[in-house]
């Protein structure tokens, strides 16, 4: 008896990762800075389907939204694929992006690109058709009580390529206020400098 409780542990332990079975938690993934990053923003008008925070992937939040903080960090949509029968993401739900240009947080709980072949659309693919952009991401800015010019607006403001920081420490500063539009306010435009590094 006692032999077979050991062998289903070592099966348990092969089955989980290695970490997980000798009590050290598991690694945190490495930071990694890339300086040709597309940014687009979508907004409550123009969300699939439009005037909803309907997200595909939700990890922290249930409907696209967050402060932007580490704790709380604002949804972020990327590019996914169907190819294989599967819905895959261009980069896994729950990782963690900070965007110096908006001084926030962001965390991958949606997908752009609609259809079904969205590997052919926007995020999948186009990036380098934008300074030679090597990844496109699009940010939530929300912007529900807030006309649809000014909206757009702040879009195009936050629009274009950027430095971006995937797997970022928590030690970012953040911009003050909830989410880039915020308090009748489009907050983006600090620039692509890293403060902090």
């Amino acid at each position: 008896m006692g032999g077979r409780a050991l062998t289903a542990a070592a099966t348990v332990c092969v089955a989980l990762a290695a970490n997980a079975c000798t009590g050290i938690p598991p690694s945190r993934p490495e930071e990694s800075i890339k300086t040709d990053v597309y940014v687009t923003a979508y907004t409550w008008f123009d969300n699939t389907p439009p005037g909803s925070t309907k997200i595909s992937h939700p990890v922290l939040h249930q409907a696209a939204g967050g402060a932007g903080t580490y704790a709380d960090p604002v949804t972020i949509a990327v590019g996914h694929s169907r190819a294989t029968g599967q819905d895959v993401l261009d980069i896994p739900a729950g990782t963690r992006i900070y965007l110096p240009d908006v001084r926030r947080y962001f965390i991958v709980e949606d997908t752009c690109g609609d259809g079904p072949e969205p590997e052919e659309g926007p995020c999948h693919t186009g990036a380098e058709k934008y300074g030679n952009a090597k990844q496109w991401i699009d940010m939530w800015i929300g912007g529900r009580y807030e006309s649809q010019s000014f909206v757009r607006k702040c879009a195009r403001k936050a629009t274009g390529v950027s430095t971006a920081i995937f797997n970022p420490r928590d030690h970012y500063p953040v911009a003050s206020g909830h989410g880039v539009i915020h308090d009748g306010k489009c907050d983006a435009g600090y620039g692509n400098s890293v403060p902090g590094l």
